[in-house]
């Protein structure tokens, strides 16, 4: 085989990418297909102030992969979107993603380009715990999504369907499976279905997939790296089946998902049958961070998909270099078929602008974080955080606003309603109407053990950081009307308050944000703007807004 690094202007010239200009002149060369030839590692973007590659700006200036040129720049889905699995259903691609605590859980998302992604809703909104890496399939007819969920109590892999990917989607069914993670779908050559697990094992599944049919076997040995490799764990997950040209290829992760920015990656074996033996790819593995220089951290947890023009791509995910704070964003990176039936990844290390994959956007990309509520349900934006049974109940809507029951004495114990930023610097604001009793606040949440930002009970504030709060706890007060911005700007939180919404007060303390994320108190989440509602009365939330900044 060729060496695998060249530079940069070589590699995009062997994926057939010419450059801004020259697509432009030509739309029916903006979808070329990616070459044979190896790939460069170590470009990466970055401010548009260094010259290197910048991101389109969407909807209120939020990033966006697709640069209106014919290519596109990593992260396809901004922010925390992890352990993608993307299912090809005709000239549609539907995807989703691991929620953990959020509610409702398991975001689905829509796209005819594999690039520009509009949001369906949501699969499941009953409780099974932290929703670890599911997989989406679709069989005779039928969506399943197979998921793993956690909790304190214990642990299991569910599985809920749909006949109509937009819903209504079942109630989770337990296929007590408790002792594994990462479940993924696959159908054997003798007809049968299957659930592939963490550890290489698998075992059948009833005919209707929604029970499993024996006992769980093992398979497959994994891979192993070099023992000098700098990664976290070895932790062989997320096993996702492929049937192409008479072979099966199991993808799975290594190294760890989290801790140094080199551990995670891309594993690739395969065999005849669907019960093995299993061979490992002798180029293991085709995805891996090889320096903290890159710009993609972390990268791995692939599910294979085939465009509509016949080319082949990689779903993934990763930290973004110095931004572990946003979660692990979806990443795409093309894939060329080898002659001796394997295959590589031809995207380098996605720091580059990459062609497109075949096909038109349906729409607008993502979706807007602000929200006048004046409807009559929560926005797909919104999620719980931890949240209890009746949950949703804390909810209604008047006039314009969104009422909120409190709940607990803090953001910890008060599972705030949070939205998933993807930009590295932006601003939300907020009006509340707090009723006496209650506190109400704006925050940048990240867990129950990590959070910052400001409360009040319409008189007197309290200051969230560290998870911690000053004063330790906030009376009951008379109430009143408040509006709150925060700006956080590449890991600097600033706050500013007002009392009618015109002239704003600078809050005295400003916070360094950076080390809100796994690493330090696990959880696999990301830092996210939200509100809350404490005590025992109401707020009701009006006009809540957000803008990327530069």
């Amino acid at each position: 085989m060729l060496p695998r690094t060249l530079p940069a202007a070589v590699l995009l010239a062997s994926l057939g990418f010419a450059g801004p200009a020259a697509l432009a002149t030509d739309a029916a060369a903006a979808t070329p297909a990616p070459a044979a030839g190896p790939v460069a590692r170590g470009a990466s973007p970055g401010s548009a102030r260094g010259g290197a590659p910048e991101w389109a700006r969407g909807i209120e200036g939020q990033r966006q992969a697709d640069l209106g040129d014919g290519s596109f720049l990593n992260p396809i889905l901004a922010g925390d979107h992890p352990d993608p699995s993307v299912l090809r259903d005709g000239d549609d691609y539907y995807l989703t993603l691991s929620s953990f605590d959020a509610y409702p859980g398991l975001p689905l998302w829509h796209s005819r380009d594999l690039v520009n992604w509009q949001p369906l809703g949501h699969a499941i909104t009953t409780s099974v715990g932290s929703i670890w890496a599911p997989d989406l399939v679709r069989h005779e007819g039928r969506y399943y999504i197979y998921f793993p969920g956690r909790t304190d109590a214990g642990r299991s892999n569910y599985v809920v369907w749909a006949d109509d990917i937009r819903g209504p989607w079942s109630e989770p069914v337990d296929l007590h499976l408790p002792d594994h993670i990462d479940p993924g779908h696959a159908v054997g050559e003798d007809g049968r279905r299957y659930l592939f697990l963490s550890g290489g094992d698998y075992v059948q599944l009833a005919d209707d997939g929604l029970a499993t049919a024996g006992e769980v076997k093992h398979v497959y040995d994994g891979w192993r790296y070099p023992e000098t490799w700098v990664v976290e764990s070895y932790s062989q997950e997320g096993p996702k089946i492929t049937r192409h040209n008479g072979w099966y290829y199991m993808i799975t992760a290594v190294g760890g998902t989290a801790g140094p920015p080199t551990g995670h990656m891309v594993i690739v074996a395969r065999s005849r049958s669907i019960h093995g033996p299993w061979e490992n790819d002798p180029d293991n593995p085709v995805v891996r961070t090889e320096s903290a220089e890159e710009q993609w951290w972390s990268r791995g947890h692939a599910t294979l998909v085939e465009d509509a023009a016949g080319k082949w791509w990689m779903m993934y995910h990763g930290y973004e270099r110095g931004f572990w704070t946003l979660g692990r964003q979806a990443l795409l990176d093309p894939v060329a078929w080898t002659g001796d039936g394997w295959f590589e990844a031809r995207g380098g290390d996605l720091g580059q602008p990459l062609p497109k994959p075949a096909g038109a956007p349906i729409g607008r990309h993502g979706m807007a974080l602000s929200d006048d509520f004046e409807g009559d349900r929560l926005g797909h934006q919104w999620a719980f955080y931890s949240p209890g049974p009746d949950e949703m109940a804390r909810i209604s809507f008047e006039d314009g606003a969104l009422v909120l029951q409190g709940k607990g004495n803090a953001p910890r114990d008060a599972s705030p309603l949070t939205a998933i930023a993807g930009d590295r610097a932006y601003q939300v604001e907020v009006e509340m109407e707090i009723e006496p009793g209650a506190v109400g606040g704006a925050l940048l949440f990240y867990s129950d053990r990590l959070y910052a930002g400001l409360g009040s009970n319409g008189e007197d504030f309290i200051m969230h950081r560290y998870g911690e709060e000053r004063p330790a706890r906030l009376a009951p007060g008379p109430g009143g009307r408040l509006w709150l911005r925060l700006t956080h700007d590449r890991h600097v939180l600033t706050i500013h308050h007002s009392r009618d919404g015109r002239a704003w007060e600078k809050y005295g303390v400003q916070m360094e944000v950076s080390g809100y994320h796994h690493n330090t108190v696990g959880r696999f989440l990301s830092l996210r703007p939200g509100v809350y509602a404490a005590g025992e009365g109401r707020v009701r939330f009006h006009d809540f807004r957000y803008r990327a900044l530069d």
